[in-house]
């Protein structure tokens, strides 16, 4: 994976002034704290920092962003996990009583990762990713976007990019974050298609009839499948790749097409000779279903889940707005409205964002600097806004923000309605 100018070496150079000058505290902060929907809220969520040589501490809480703020700037994580809120505050664990300390709630998560899609992408393996492969992410966040708003009712999801190879979903609508285990598990099951490890040749089986939810998923999926697999991933081209597709059907269909294959040599083709002869076998078969060619699409297009991320409230996810080590990109929102559009190599890596940092600053910020110190404390949070503009994170942010203004405008709705129920008793 390209990461132009990015050196894991100066990591630990760069990671003060990212923290000191640049990470978005205040919305941070505002994100996490839900408009203060309770006490202790923010209080009792788990934080968990890798440092420097994979050091690992977890159970960290703060009282405050401040306080957030400068044990972050003072320990410099190489990443950041966010866990559960808890009954008690993570960082006095050890002093509860056995038994009693418990996560209450946590947002709704999911967690996409390449390396699952290995068995079914040409172009790359493990952590590699490509614009070709990248394909599959867009297809899971139109998947599961739409189900967990249309299917479920869920409307604040943060879409957010891993910085390397995946992306995360924080469902953050108060319903999601006090499911149940069992409720989670629910739902990750219910948006799980694709079953079996690496010893299951065929891992989806559709029964009869195709379910709305996948009929939904197919029309995403039939959407992005010739220009990505047919072409993209050479499906149908060679031998190799023959074998594999055919090995998911019948004997019967597998051996005509083996037979027509002798002569067509063009993949559309070979694709469109193949749903062909499906269509034509689940028209004259008995059975009913017989739906091997969106099976086919399936298996090699649809999101493939870590549903145990998703089933645990104790489990921790990457933060947004962490670095990804390795690669030195931002952990970045998502922007669903320009999602075809999105192109993991041009996030940001820190190097580039500090490097930014040190241009030379204009006219009107100079000005701005000699008022500033007129009020310190305002002025530094001023000065940290002004930072970030000045960089490529200000798009990223500026998503961040319009995600928060959305769950405040929905929760004052929730207060106005609640507050007019009481005045008719």
């Amino acid at each position: 994976m390209p990461t132009s100018d990015y050196d894991p070496a100066c990591l630990p150079d760069l990671l003060p002034l990212y923290y000191r000058r640049l990470f978005p505290f205040s919305q941070y902060y505002r994100w996490l704290s839900y408009g203060g929907v309770a006490k202790n809220y923010f209080q009792n969520r788990e934080f968990s920092f890798t440092l420097k040589d994979d050091i690992y501490v977890r159970y960290q809480s703060f009282s405050t962003q401040n306080e957030l703020e400068k044990e972050m700037q003072k320990m410099n994580p190489y990443k950041i996990d966010i866990g559960a809120v808890y009954s008690h505050r993570p960082s006095q664990h050890n002093t509860v009583k056995s038994g009693t300390f418990q996560a209450l709630e946590k947002e709704l998560v999911f967690d996409i990762d390449m390396t699952d899609y290995d068995d079914v992408r040409s172009c790359c393996s493990a952590a590699d990713i490509c614009s070709k492969c990248w394909t599959l992410m867009t297809i899971a966040i139109r998947i599961l976007d739409r189900a967990l708003r249309e299917d479920f009712g869920f409307q604040h999801l943060l879409w957010v990019y891993s910085g390397r190879r995946g992306v995360h979903c924080w469902v953050c609508d108060e319903a999601a974050r006090k499911l149940s285990v069992a409720a989670r598990s629910a739902v990750a099951e219910y948006l799980s298609l694709v079953k079996g490890g690496e010893e299951t040749v065929k891992k989806v089986v559709l029964s009869d009839p195709i379910h709305p939810f996948i009929s939904q998923s197919l029309s995403v999926v039939e959407h992005y499948f010739p220009q990505y697999a047919i072409v993209g991933q050479d499906l149908l081209s060679s031998k190799e790749s023959v074998d594999k597709v055919l090995s998911l059907l019948p004997e019967d269909i597998r051996k005509d097409l083996l037979n027509l294959y002798q002569t067509e040599k063009n993949p559309s083709k070979r694709w469109d000779k193949l749903k062909a002869m499906v269509h034509q076998k689940r028209a004259t078969s008995k059975k009913g279903g017989q739906y091997f060619d969106k099976e086919i699409m399936l298996q090699y297009c649809y999101p493939r889940l870590d549903v145990n991320v998703s089933k645990g409230v104790n489990h921790l996810l990457k933060s947004p707005f962490s670095v990804h080590p390795k690669t030195g990109r931002i952990s970045v929102p998502i922007d669903l409205r320009n999602l075809d559009k999105f192109d993991p190599f041009e996030v940001p890596t820190i190097s580039l964002i500090c490097e930014e940092l040190d241009k030379p600053r204009t006219g009107e910020e100079e000005e701005d600097d000699t008022k500033d110190k007129e009020n310190e404390t305002e002025a530094s949070e001023r000065r940290k806004i002004r930072d970030y503009k000045r960089t490529s994170l200000a798009k990223y942010i500026k998503l961040f923000d319009q995600f928060l203004d959305a769950m405040a405008r929905s929760r004052k709705g929730e207060m106005l309605k609640k507050s007019d129920l009481q005045k008719e008793f």
